[in-house]
């Protein structure tokens, strides 16, 4: 079965793609690599690559070619980037979605979206499952679930994932998520401010969420067509003050100040036992080993300028 790709050399599309290689399957990859991203270890594996803005029509039908089913990845990712250019982010996040969506003619079309749907909720202590009240918050959640709710009525073959929080060493490394984040700059020894320490989320490692999306892939249609899933695991909420605690545990380096903030309101938990009850679905990581996991290649110097540029979505 040909799967194609779309934001495939991106930070979970590369180990998706290298998820899906390793399952048998013929890749397609679109993606503009907006981020200076090398694809030469992608088609040196087979992978047919299209370079091109998914929003442009020949793009996508270049992209959709043979394809048997779609990974829909490519977006502008997180609130900061999407606030940066609102108009940018609905062209690319929702008009090209419904776009793609529309033309791919396809067994199963796989939404990525996020747990940043359900926002603040009123109990953050209770986690919310798919059937939760969605408030998001910010301008990428709202367009996210602006997509969910087209693609549920109008692609009976369509899935939405909501993902949890990605962390983890991957090839198109972000150090601007927060496990990376607050790892990166206590193992350099800055100062770390925090926000909102008290607030839940949840998150998941990025081969995780990689194999989720396989996963559903390689389930029967009855079980996902037309599906919503929690992407992670229940007993990985954290508040950001936990997150720190871990990091400090595995490193003496660096100080931590809490500061009061309003600009991100989000406090959510997140139950993810529907994936595991109809899918079987587990994750292999955990947030500590996550970290453990970004100090290590922190030491070897295997991102040589982790504050640069190219390790962040946005200036």
């Amino acid at each position: 079965m040909r799967t194609s790709v779309t934001g495939g050399a991106g930070y979970i599309g590369k180990e998706l793609v290298d998820e899906l290689l390793n399952a048998g399957r013929d890749v397609t990859v679109l993606d503009v690599l907006l981020h200076g991203q090398s694809v030469d270890e992608l088609t040196q594996r087979g992978v047919r690559f299209v370079e091109g803005d998914i929003r442009d029509p020949e793009a996508r039908k270049a992209a959709l070619e043979d394809a048997e089913a779609v990974v829909h990845l490519a977006a502008i990712v997180g609130d900061p980037a999407c606030a940066l250019d609102p108009e940018l982010a609905q062209a690319v996040n929702v008009d090209a979605s419904f776009a793609l969506a529309a033309e791919a003619d396809v067994e199963r079309f796989v939404m990525a979206s996020t747990c940043s749907n359900y926002g603040r909720m009123a109990d953050p202590t209770t986690p919310i499952d798919e059937t939760g009240t969605l408030a998001p918050v910010s301008l990428y959640a709202e367009q996210k679930v602006t997509i969910e709710q087209h693609l549920l009525k109008s692609k009976p073959e369509a899935v939405c994932l909501r993902f949890a929080t990605v962390y983890g060493v991957a090839p198109r490394m972000r150090f601007d998520l927060t496990v990376n984040e607050f790892t990166r700059d206590l193992w350099a020894d800055k100062t770390l401010e925090v926000f909102g320490e008290q607030f839940w989320r949840p998150y998941v490692h990025v081969r995780d969420a990689a194999r989720g999306i396989r996963t559903v892939l390689e389930a029967p249609a009855e079980q996902v067509a037309g599906e919503v899933f929690n992407i992670g695991d229940t007993r990985e909420n954290y508040r950001k003050l936990d997150l720190v605690e871990h990091i400090q545990q595995q490193t003496d380096r660096g100080t931590v100040t809490f500061v009061k903030r309003q600009e991100d309101p989000r406090d959510y938990k997140v139950d993810f036992g529907k994936v595991k009850r109809v899918l079987g679905y587990e994750i292999t990581k955990t947030v500590p080993a996550g970290i453990a996991e970004v100090m290590a290649a922190l030491d070897e110097d295997r991102f040589p300028d982790p504050f640069g540029q190219a390790y962040r979505n946005i200036p």
